[in-house]
């Protein structure tokens, strides 16, 4: 498996990130997840390695299950 080196989003691209999350989709398609990592500046692993994370700390919060339990999953 080879090892990925950990990028850490700056305040703009978290800003960009966070806003999609919150007010577009928080599970984008591959062409809107594409357009987030070209506007970013982040690959789309990248960028689909947050959503990933972001959706499970959001999960947390909302007191679901993080891995899952959604109709869309």
């Amino acid at each position: 498996m080879a090892t990925e080196k950990t990028v850490t989003p700056t305040e703009e691209q978290l800003e960009i990130l966070e806003y999609n999350f919150c007010k577009v989709n928080k599970h984008p398609d591959p062409t809107t997840l594409c357009l987030i990592a070209a506007e970013t500046g982040l690959s789309e692993e990248q960028t689909l390695k947050w959503f990933k994370q972001r959706l499970a700390e959001w999960r947390k919060s909302e007191g679901l299950p993080s891995e899952s339990g959604s109709v869309r999953d």
